[in-house]
């Protein structure tokens, strides 16, 4: 089984995960479009031509899905994201810190990257585009925070 976050937009789906990929490492396996939606469905207006209605990132053996949405879809899609964040780790602080620099540019820290008492190197931000996302270093076997 795999769970995948799938993150909505208002336009920006195929920049957001153009950025994903180049700061992920990953690959965009599917960018459709809704000019490419079958007959009948009743997304017609010319303003989404170019919106996409589904796009994949594959980053190693993960994934990311979005779509771009309009109020009249997803009525809160305008509304700041909450609940949620996009989960990175990995046990390469340096890693972890190159990620949270370039998610966050543009966009806010909340957290900044720092030492905690539960890892080594530890972040949270939003993105520019809204996205909110944590960066965690797990920290090795035998690891103790350097104050305490």
């Amino acid at each position: 089984m795999k769970i995948v976050t799938s993150l909505s937009f208002q336009g920006q789906c195929r920049e957001a995960f153009e950025f994903y990929a180049k700061v992920l490492g990953g690959k965009i396996t599917a960018a459709i479009p809704y000019s490419d939606a079958p007959p009948g469905m009743p997304i017609t207006d010319e303003k989404y031509k170019t919106w996409l209605m589904h796009c994949w990132l594959e980053v190693g053996d993960q994934a990311l899905m979005g779509a771009d949405m309009d109020v009249d879809w997803a009525p809160n899609i305008g509304k700041p994201k909450n609940g949620f964040d996009v989960t990175l780790h990995t046990q390469d602080k340096a890693q972890a810190q190159r990620w949270f620099d370039q998610l966050a540019d543009g966009g806010k820290a909340v957290m900044a990257f720092n030492e905690t008492f539960w890892s080594p190197g530890f972040g949270s931000l939003v993105d520019k585009f809204g996205v909110p996302w944590m960066v965690n270093t797990i920290p090795a076997a035998g690891w103790k925070p350097t104050q305490g």
